[in-house]
């Protein structure tokens, strides 16, 4: 009898253990295709979209409308996090990931059949904007779908390990991206212009099918399915009840996406503008950054397991601090080594660190019941703040400076601080104490 209960406990325990491991797997998966639709938009509006759906105006304008409908992804973000919030808190976890899949992976789909200028005019960019718009809605929804199903599912002490590998999706869907836009580009013009940079989007197609697959199989979050009641309104409810935990989420993640953005975004501007870099140096630079930090988020994940979530973050936070000056200071040496090195410790390190940290360390803030519509606002917007303004604010610092990056060191080191002490300020919704790792207390046993 004892044989056959331990069996059926091992059993039981196996089964538990594939539950967690698929969900944290489909999360990242799900993820990395999501960032994949993301990224390759941003790539295609700063290669060939001026010259397909604005080549009647000056290459610099069209240029600037082209990161326009860009631009437009950033702005539906906060709309998407606080509308799949309210369903994913209301209806599951589950239907919101897979509705945000299929949002994200349509559209991209569609932009890859979408007319050019050519043949119906600037109706073109209209629909451009159209469904970078829904692709916005869809990144701003998905992400905290994706990142409470690793965390809800995993076991006690291992959240901040299963709440990273969302995280670390974003590595692998810049790479892949970079990759399928690269691979068309090195064909003739005219067949570039006409129809390859359309196979990257249509490509799309078979990743939803994937990711759709993976995800369905997929049970809902344990956490939710235990509520015993839902909210009605959830954002109201976050508004009224968590104001501080939101605000210090919030603030911590603009620090965070300003160091993302300045260092993926503005620094491929300056150095090639600035410190005339070739090209292919800052963007193997930033493709190394990239590819280290797929294991490195993973890495700091568990580390915040077992040294405590906050500490984590708030080391980055520093890390942000101490490492600005030298950052600008490698790129100023102009050689593939030391831009490379550059990325890879801003990235696989500084970033890393206080990535890692966000998924778990942001839902321990809020209760299962509003716990969606609580981490997605505070990301979401905390994110199209940082994210949305981090290339113009460092643009217009170094303008100010005369060409030297100073200020915007100074900026990044202020950004570091606050994100510093808002990490350290922050407390589960469980228990206030500090969020620090579950310890274990050996009893002797009776003699």
């Amino acid at each position: 009898m004892s044989t056959m209960r331990e069996s059926g406990e091992a059993a039981r325990d196996a089964k538990g253990r594939r539950h967690y491991i698929t969900a944290g797997l489909a999360s990242m998966i799900g993820t990395t295709i999501e960032w994949y639709d993301f990224f390759i938009y941003g790539t295609a509006a700063a290669l060939v979209f001026n010259k397909i759906f604005f080549p009647a105006i000056d290459p610099i304008v069209g240029t600037l409308a082209a990161f326009g409908t860009y631009s437009v992804g950033f702005i539906a973000r906060p709309l998407g996090g606080l509308v799949f919030g309210h369903y994913g808190d209301r209806v599951g976890r589950k239907s919101m990931l897979l509705i945000s899949l299929f949002l994200m992976g349509v559209p991209t789909i569609l932009i890859g059949l979408t007319p050019s200028y050519e043949s119906i005019g600037y109706w073109g960019a209209v629909i451009l904007v159209v469904f970078r718009f829904m692709q916005g809605l869809a990144v701003g929804g998905e992400w905290g779908g994706a990142v409470l199903m690793a965390v809800e599912h995993a076991p006690e002490g291992r959240k901040g390990l299963f709440g990273s590998l969302p995280q670390a999706g974003v590595a692998p869907g810049l790479i892949l991206s970079s990759l399928a836009m690269g691979a068309v580009s090195r064909l003739p013009e005219e067949a570039m212009l006409t129809w390859g940079w359309r196979l990257p989007f249509l490509a799309s197609v078979l990743l939803l099918v994937v990711g759709w697959y993976i995800r369905a199989k997929v049970q809902e979050s344990p956490e939710f399915e235990a509520q015993p009641e839902k909210t009605a309104a959830p954002a109201a409810t976050v508004f009224r009840e968590f104001k501080k935990p939101v605000l210090l989420s919030l603030v911590a993640c603009i620090s965070e996406k300003t160091w993302f953005y300045t260092v993926a975004t503005f620094s491929l501007t300056y150095a090639v503008g600035t410190l005339h870099l070739a090209r292919d140096v800052i963007l193997n630079g930033i493709i190394w950054g990239a590819a280290i930090t797929f294991v490195t988020i993973p890495l700091f994940g568990h580390l915040g397991d077992k040294l405590g979530r906050r500490t984590i973050f708030v080391a980055g936070a520093i890390g942000i601090c101490v490492f600005a000056p030298v950052f600008f200071q490698l790129l100023s040496y102009s050689t593939a080594m030391a831009v490379n090195v550059a990325m890879m410790v801003a990235f696989g390190l500084v970033y890393a660190a206080m990535y890692a940290q966000e998924a778990s360390l942001f839902a321990s803030q809020f209760p299962a019941k509003v716990r969606y519509t609580g981490i997605s606002l505070a990301v979401q917007v905390g994110g199209a703040i940082g994210g949305g303004t981090a290339p113009l604010v460092a643009t217009y610092l170094l303008s100010l400076g005369g060409g030297k990056p100073d200020l915007i060191v100074y900026y990044l080191v202020i950004l570091g601080l606050i994100a510093a002490v808002c990490g350290w300020a922050m407390r589960s919704y469980d228990q206030d104490e500090e969020i620090v790792p579950a310890r274990v207390v050996n009893t002797p046993s009776p003699a």
